[in-house]
């Protein structure tokens, strides 16, 4: 895994070339990490007597991470996420108006829209809008997103108001629903952060930070965060988000080929968790330069 830190790239393995300039970067540090060192082979090939991925990452690697706060100068909170070849545009619009049945509740509602541009993919895609409907798939991301952010955030301190998520894929390589919830994560805070300096609200609402990861079972060989290669070829795949406590949100597990067994159920769930745990870190470090508010999330770990 690489994360960018502004003038810093904190990686899983070497360093990967000179930072990005800083006028296009998100400064969070001024020094080289190495999170560990991996000697790479060539594709294919194996490293140390273990066969590497096509993408040349460990078994238990996660793709390069990138966030950038305040992607959309216009909207209430928004964030652009690459995870990979992944790339994702996630804005958050703050409406004083609620669901119908929740009218007179004095509680809050958030909601998510999940859409892909037409060549986000090696192929071009028909605009749903063209087609007159949301496809099924859109509609389930849409509601896993709603439902993970939910589930983090206080109606109650949140008032009779809606916060709109749209995440946007301008380009699409496997995993793009968990990638969306990882961005849509840092556009909510912001939202509720901006909600905050402007007096609307006077509690942070977010409790909790959550991330997403994918985790596979591919060629007998479980894997952590999947490609589109390897992800439309997987045996099991598994879609896992977590809160920064380690509570878990929701787990999506579909065996393909053949039935699932618990061991290799649990095997899955214990490497979304180490993915897991490192998307949060990079949440978090990206949030506190926003607010030193954000450094308290995720101090509770497995207290409860």
């Amino acid at each position: 895994m690489a994360v960018e830190a502004g003038s810093a790239w904190i990686t899983d393995g070497a360093c990967q070339g000179p930072p990005p300039p800083a006028a296009h970067a998100l400064i969070l540090s001024e020094v080289w990490y190495i999170m560990s060192h991996n000697d790479f082979s060539s594709q294919g090939k194996t490293t140390r007597g273990k066969r590497m991925r096509n993408s040349q990452r460990k078994n238990n690697e996660l793709r390069p991470i990138k966030i950038l706060p305040h992607y959309l100068e216009v909207a209430d909170g928004s964030a652009f996420i690459e995870m990979g070849n992944n790339k994702i545009i996630v804005a958050a619009t703050i409406e004083d108006k609620i669901p119908h049945f929740m009218k007179g509740s004095g509680k809050g509602w958030i909601t998510a829209e999940y859409a892909m541009l037409p060549r986000s993919t090696d192929r071009r895609n028909i605009r749903e809008r063209n087609q007159g409907r949301t496809s099924g798939r859109s509609q389930e991301i849409q509601r896993l997103i709603g439902r993970a952010l939910r589930t983090v955030v206080d109606m109650n301190l949140l008032g009779e108001r809606t916060i709109i998520i749209d995440c946007d894929v301008i380009q699409a390589d496997g995993g793009t629903r968990t990638a969306s919830i990882n961005g849509a994560c840092i556009a909510l805070a912001l939202a509720l952060q901006q909600m905050m300096n402007k007096g609307i609200i006077d509690t942070m609402p977010l409790t909790n930070l959550i991330a997403a990861v994918s985790v596979g079972i591919v060629d007998g060989r479980p894997l952590l965060d999947l490609d589109y290669s390897e992800d439309s070829q997987a045996e099991t795949d598994m879609n896992v988000v977590m809160t920064d406590t380690g509570r878990f949100i929701e787990i999506q597990a579909s065996a393909e080929k053949s039935p699932l067994s618990k061991e290799k159920f649990n095997e899955l769930l214990a490497l979304s968790e180490e993915g897991l745990e490192k998307i949060i870190e990079y949440e978090k470090s990206v949030l506190k330069n926003e607010s030193l508010l954000f450094m308290a999330y995720g101090n509770n770990r497995g207290s409860e």
